[in-house]
């Protein structure tokens, strides 16, 4: 999971860029968010895993590679939930607490922010569900996870049937435990 607080971290930063009244910076945030949702999570881990060592001649420990893939791909969602969030509150707010004199940075944690993040919640929780469904796929740059493990434990005992019947299982309740909190979250933030 320090994928997702990296993640986070990441997309905060990327999305409050896409707010700022600036247009390079906000050509900045439209740009990574651009690049990293485009790409495919497989062609990013492959490339950071193997593309950049070739290039640099250093090895990236797998599970460096997987964090950093999973952060920049998750990142990119949650850049662009945090500034669609911050975009989803009316205009006016903005241009209310402006004309009470608050400065643009105080405007936004004090009146813009508390009301995008009742929006982007939700956003959150889904993309961490999707992220960890995704993990699944690092398992091609040898990333021991869920997927990996199962592929490991059948090699030596030649149980398939069970084996993926449990990581199925594994990864249902973890996914419905998060959707229903992610649906808890939704109830609790109704606008």
């Amino acid at each position: 999971m320090c994928q997702s607080f990296f993640a986070t971290l990441f997309g905060v930063i990327v999305g409050l860029m896409g707010v700022v009244p600036s247009k390079f910076i906000n050509g900045a945030s439209t740009t990574l968010i651009y690049i990293f949702r485009g790409l495919p999570l497989l062609v990013l881990a492959l490339f950071i895993y193997t593309g950049i060592p070739s290039l640099t001649g250093q090895k990236i420990p797998a599970f460096v590679a997987g964090v950093i893939t999973l952060m920049f791909n998750e990142g990119a969602y949650i850049a662009a939930f945090v500034k669609g969030g911050i975009n989803a509150v009316d205009h006016g707010q903005m241009e209310a607490a402006r004309s009470l004199g608050l400065p643009f940075g105080k405007s936004m944690r004090k009146v813009i922010l508390p009301q995008g993040i009742k929006i982007m919640v939700p956003s959150f929780i889904n993309q961490f569900i999707i992220t960890l469904k995704d993990t699944s796929i690092l398992s091609i740059i040898g990333l021991l996870e869920l997927t990996q493990t199962g592929k490991i434990i059948i090699a030596r005992n030649l149980e398939g049937f069970k084996v993926w019947t449990i990581v199925a299982v594994i990864y249902l309740v973890v996914i419905t435990l998060l959707t229903w909190l992610s649906n808890w979250v939704q109830r609790r933030t109704k606008i």
